[in-house]
């Protein structure tokens, strides 16, 4: 499984998503970005905006901004995959 979440220390946000992928045991890398919104330059080009967590499922070529959507998305694609 090829997933990448891109993500701010301290966020929580990003703290629910990193916390459901390891509660169903999901392997991803962590892409940490930058405080300032001038230094997401590689979250834009993946995602189109700046905001962070972005989530990208290279083997289902989906990628997915806003937490609450990444969690369902978490719960209904990627837990019965782990």
């Amino acid at each position: 499984m090829s997933l990448t979440l891109y993500a701010l220390e301290g966020c929580p946000y990003c703290q629910k998503v990193h916390d459901a992928l390891d509660e169903h045991g999901i392997d991803y890398e962590t892409e940490w970005t930058g405080a300032l919104h001038s230094e997401r330059d590689e979250v834009k080009r993946v995602s189109g905006q700046r905001a962070v967590p972005v989530l990208v499922d290279e083997e289902r070529g989906v990628t997915m901004p806003e937490s609450a959507n990444i969690l369902q998305y978490v719960e209904k694609t990627l837990a019965g995959d782990a």
